[in-house]
């Protein structure tokens, strides 16, 4: 068996400072649907996963492990190297397509997280990330979305027109 690995640290990796996910406190705790909701902006884990475990890193969540469905990513190295230490992925065909799974506390401790598919409009994604830190969400993700979606545009109200004496 072959084993890819891929190391990121050096250009255009950007240390997790804009990634956009969300994560429950109570993550990993295996009592919630979600434990929170990644909004990645490609299909491409090589690139993404580095950035998202370089901002978890941030959080105090060490992930040992990230686990994906193979059918709507791109191929992955099998070992990422972030920030000098290795990241193992493994891609399933048998997992949810709208979930990626991390692992960390030496496997004690595995959060499940909605993804957003990186198509999504910004406020539906935005929206999808803050629904999945609460409690009581439906099981599936794509209800999660729908309900992301359901929700009505804001409404910004007409401003009243100034107009300055010159």
């Amino acid at each position: 068996m072959t084993t890819t690995q891929g190391v990121w640290g050096a250009e255009g990796f950007r240390g997790g400072i804009d990634v956009r996910v969300s994560l429950r406190a109570d993550a990993g705790s295996g009592e919630n649907t979600f434990d929170g909701a990644w909004y990645p902006r490609t299909r491409d884990l090589a690139v993404e996963v580095p950035e998202l475990v370089a901002a978890l890193d941030r959080r105090g969540v060490r992930v040992e492990r990230f686990t994906y469905p193979l059918e709507p990513w791109l191929p992955a190295p099998r070992k990422l190297v972030v920030d000098g230490r290795v990241v193992r992925t493994g891609g399933f065909r048998s997992m949810d397509s709208g979930v990626v799974c991390l692992t960390w506390g030496g496997g004690n401790r595995v959060a499940h997280l909605l993804v957003v598919p990186p198509e999504t409009d910004v406020i539906t994604g935005v929206r999808a990330l803050r629904l999945c830190t609460r409690r009581g969400l439906p099981h599936s993700p794509q209800m999660v979305l729908a309900a992301a979606r359901s929700q009505p545009l804001p409404q910004v109200p007409d401003l009243p027109v100034v107009t300055r004496a010159v």
